[in-house]
């Protein structure tokens, strides 16, 4: 058997056998470290522990591989210079990482990590524009999105049974409506090399409003991606473009023309070695040509939509809100200390995406004191003071509503309902299926209104702020911006009953038939065959049927135009 002793009489410093041994250890260390380079891709950038970590472990390789010296039967151990500076690489690195950490916290830098993020105080009203339907507001999450994007490619044998739809589903805003995207990926190994000289065929688009999914093929497939092995991986061929990149993550997203790229955050330490990262650029890469051009924040495509992470967006609120008075404050006494909640989410404004989440006292973390909006690709920030109801409570009010029926609610849509603050969800059952719609009220989150329409869902929520004696401040739209309008005479009106509900469907001399609940407004019993009103309605694609908003009776000038309008339309039928 092999043994192994300690020689140190043959301590050797120069001389042919330490030269020879230096570069075979080289060799072998060089081998190695490049091949778990390969595999692991680290970045090789002194601000990332990654780096520190994975140096010193093949420093510590070299050493132990320079020390043993194989001599016929026996394996010597023998020290030589080349052993010594690793040594001393490794003590200098495991100084360089203790003064780093020490000369990055957060005690000696409070002020610095608060300034991290730029936030400037503003009204409920001027952050989030007022709402007078909820038809029109995405309300998906990323599992209800991965069942409607899975039934898109269900009936394309040669797509699902080759590749799956990635479980990364990106918020974007794609010509100014709220989409998620997501790429599809190889199915495992074996799928990757079966179909890796055709690539990836194309992307699942989903549309977060109308919960519809569309698979999209691509022209020009994906040939570099996250699920891809070897050289096709997204990550490894950046990693060689970029080797001293700190990658925060690869997202998925489409120009306006619908070409896929990969948007990639770099990050940079802001406070000292290892503290405060934030991002300070992005690398856009096509993965269909696999071309990659790296842009500082400033200088970022108006198209982009995802630079700043919601992790990262809470991460420097936290510091703002915590140390903004010092560090000691946030630990004894907590002075005006606040945090955000536990979660986020997404809204589409002015064609960019918004992260918001609620902002809690650290004292007392069941309700919320206020919110906060920011940018995702500028980074932009808005505070805004709502006390109320914290997102979990509101989602644990809705489930209650529904508590028979077992159905979950998504993380909620802060939205502005007449001036005021609302949470807005879906109610979901086991499969991850929408089933019902939620409104409550943020202030007052006792105020909760359920319905298996949105409409209905808005209708009951203003019904019940107005029992509550609530007075609402929003500016009242004129009803003509918001529905469309129409002068009929009335040809037949019924009253059907459906799913315990009463509902008053008028057909006008044209045969166009309008509906609506007759709980909703109790005066549509005063309509009779022959009179000539004016209806605001929606038109609803999938039946047809235009679903009325309000009625009122005609004005004398209103009812010779709409008669005469809707006698010539028979005449034309």
């Amino acid at each position: 058997m092999k043994t192994f002793e300690m020689n140190f009489r043959n301590m050797s410093f120069k001389g042919k056998l330490s030269v020879k041994k230096l570069i075979i250890s080289l060799l072998i260390t060089a081998v190695l470290e490049f091949a778990a380079f390969y595999f692991y891709l680290p970045a090789f950038n002194v601000q990332s522990m990654e780096f520190w970590t994975f140096q010193g472990f093949f420093v510590l390789v070299f050493l132990i591989v320079s020390l043993v010296v194989p001599n016929k039967r026996k394996f010597e151990v023998k020290y030589n210079i080349a052993s010594i500076i690793a040594v001393i690489l490794l003590i200098a690195g495991v100084i360089v990482v203790l003064v780093g950490n020490i000369i990055s916290a957060e005690f000696f830098n409070a002020h610095r990590y608060a300034s991290l993020l730029d936030i400037k105080n503003t009204e409920f009203e001027n952050a989030i524009e007022q709402s007078e339907t909820i038809n029109n507001i995405a309300l998906m999450d990323t599992e209800s999105a991965k069942v409607v994007g899975q039934r898109a490619i269900g009936a394309l044998s040669d797509v699902v049974s080759q590749y799956g739809i990635s479980n990364e589903y990106s918020q974007i805003a794609y010509n100014g409506a709220p989409m998620k995207a997501a790429s599809l990926e190889y199915a495992g190994f074996f799928k990757w090399l079966n179909n890796r000289k055709n690539g990836i065929p194309g992307y699942v688009l989903v549309d977060a409003v109308k919960f519809e999914a569309n698979y999209v093929k691509l022209k020009k497939p994906i040939k570099y991606t996250p699920s891809g092995w070897f050289h096709d991986n997204l990550e490894r061929h950046l990693r060689f473009q970029y080797p001293t990149a700190i990658f925060e993550g690869y997202y998925f997203e489409l120009d306006e023309e619908g070409n896929p790229y990969y948007i990639c955050p770099i990050m940079k330490a802001r406070v000292g070695l290892f503290g405060g990262y934030d991002v300070k650029g992005i690398v856009i890469c096509d993965p269909c040509t696999g071309k990659s051009e790296y842009y500082d924040t400033d200088e970022t495509p108006r198209w982009v939509d995802r630079v700043y992470d919601g992790d990262l967006i809470e991460r420097k609120y936290n510091w703002h809100g915590m140390l903004a008075d010092g560090f000691w404050n946030s630990i004894i006494g907590q002075k005006d200390c606040k945090k955000t909640t536990d979660d986020y989410g997404y809204k589409v404004i002015d064609n960019d995406v918004w992260i918001y989440t609620g902002v809690t006292s650290v004292i007392d973390d069941s309700s919320n004191i206020g919110f906060i909006l920011v940018n995702s690709r500028t980074g932009k920030a808005s505070y805004f003071k709502v006390a109320g109801a914290e997102e979990f409570s509101a989602m644990e009010a809705a489930e209650g509503q529904v508590q028979n029926l077992g159905y979950k609610a998504a993380f909620p849509s802060l939205i502005n309902i007449d001036g005021r603050p609302t949470y807005c969800m879906v109610l979901k059952d086991k499969g991850n299926l929408v089933k019902q719609y939620a409104l409550v009220d943020v202030k007052k989150y006792s105020i909760v209104s359920t319905g298996t329409t949105q409409k209905d869902t808005l209708n009951a929520y203003r019904k019940l702020i107005q029992e509550n004696g609530i007075h609402t401040g929003g500016a009242k739209k004129d009803l003509s911006e918001l529905y469309a309008k129409e002068t009929i005479t009335v040809k037949n009106i019924r009253y059907v009953n459906m799913s315990e509900e009463t509902y008053v469907y008028i057909t006008d001399l044209s045969g166009i038939v309008y509906k609506q609940k007759f709980s909703d407004d109790e005066t549509l019993v005063f309509i009779q065959e022959n009179d000539t009103i004016t209806l605001y309605y929606e038109e609803n694609p999938d039946t047809g049927i235009r679903e009325i908003e309000k009625w009122e009776a005609a004005k004398p000038e209103e009812k010779q135009t709409g008669q005469t309008a809707q006698k010539e339309s028979v005449k034309e039928q």
